[in-house]
Order: C-alpha cells, then structure tokens, then sequence
C-alpha cells in the first residue's frame, strides 16, 4: 500500500499528451480529484474523513510531492532522472528532513486486533488532530516506508520521450512505464533510423 500511494503521489506529474507536463495538484480542484481517487489508500491516516481540499492542504501535499521526487531522483541514479523534476529538486538532505518532519507531526501508536478464532493482526493508530496534518503525515510515512524497502530497487524513471513517470520495474525486460510509452521509444527509434538515412 505504501509503494502504491507513494507512486501515485509522485504520478501527479505527468506527460500532458502534447509535448509538456501536467501537474495533477496545480490547483484545489485536481487536489480534490486526487484524494477522492486516493480515499481506500488515504483511509488508513484519514479515519474515513475527507480531508479539506483548500489551498493550504495543496500546497503541503505538493511540497511532500517535491520531496519524493526528489529523493526518486536519488534512488534512480546513475540513470537519470525524471526529465519533469530537472529544476524542482530539493537536495537529497533537505527532502529527507521534510519527510522525517512531516511523518513526525502526528503520533502514532500500534493498535492489537485479534477476534476470535482469527490470527493477531497489528495496525497504526494517528492521534487524534488536524486532518491536514494527517493526510501529510500518512503521505511522508508511506514514502519512508517505501523508499526504505527493498522495492526501491526496481524503482525506475521512465526513459520514454516526453514521459516523466517513475515505476517499478516488474520484470527483467521491462524497460518502459506502461507500453504506449514502449510504443512511443520505438517509433522515436524508427523516425531517427529513418531520418539520419536522408
């Protein structure tokens, strides 16, 4: 769950299908959009409450995004990174000290579960507090718990043309984000092929 809201997280920049990039959370609505397509993977921070989408929570959000991007950059190398993030990173320090400080606004604590005849089950409890602060509080843990686990391997940016994804490389042969990227490499290969003949 954390590998999958973190990626989708860093996902909100996109190819915009006409050469640029898009930028899912630019504005109150597409953060609306967002976390309602989030909700079963934000459930777990957010207790069921939606959280508010106003400026203020887009903009802590986005800077939780930066500093996952950031530290993706990080991870990739030596390949390059996102050709989308080129002047938007922070230092690898500084993105690791918003994530350790964002995940730190809200205590948690382990909760025990064990119904009858079922095995013990352990959950993470937020405190009780500001709902902001525990949307952006559940987004930095799930980075850190991500960026920390042996999945960071696979962690890729796509080198498709124009494609500013990040993904997880599933398979040994995998190369591209998803295969219209794939589609995308090799009709950029082909017209260069071509094109150098002449």
């Amino acid at each position: 769950m954390a590998q999958q809201l973190t990626l989708a997280l860093a996902g909100t920049i996109r190819h915009d299908g006409n050469g640029g990039v898009a930028d899912d959370l630019a504005d109150v609505t597409g953060l609306s959009g967002w976390l309602r397509g989030q909700a079963p993977l934000l459930r777990e921070w957010v207790d069921g409450v939606e959280p508010p989408a106003d400026e203020q929570t887009r903009l802590d959000v986005v800077a939780v995004r930066r500093a996952v991007r950031t530290l993706f950059a990080a991870a990739v190398r030596p390949e390059p990174p996102s050709r989308a993030d080129s002047s938007a990173l922070l230092s690898p320090a500084e993105a690791v000290e918003r994530l350790n400080l964002t995940a730190a606004a809200v205590p948690v604590h382990p909760v025990l579960s064990w119904p009858d005849g079922a095995a013990p089950t352990l959950a993470w409890a937020a405190e009780v507090g500001d709902i902001r602060l525990r949307l952006t509080a559940g987004l930095a843990r799930a980075a850190i718990e991500f960026l920390s686990s042996p999945a960071r391997e696979h962690l890729r940016a796509c080198p498709a043309p124009r494609c500013v994804r990040y993904f997880i490389k599933d398979h040994p042969r995998q190369e591209w984000c998803k295969p219209s990227c794939g589609n995308r490499a090799r009709v950029a290969r082909h017209y260069q092929r071509h094109s150098a003949g002449r």
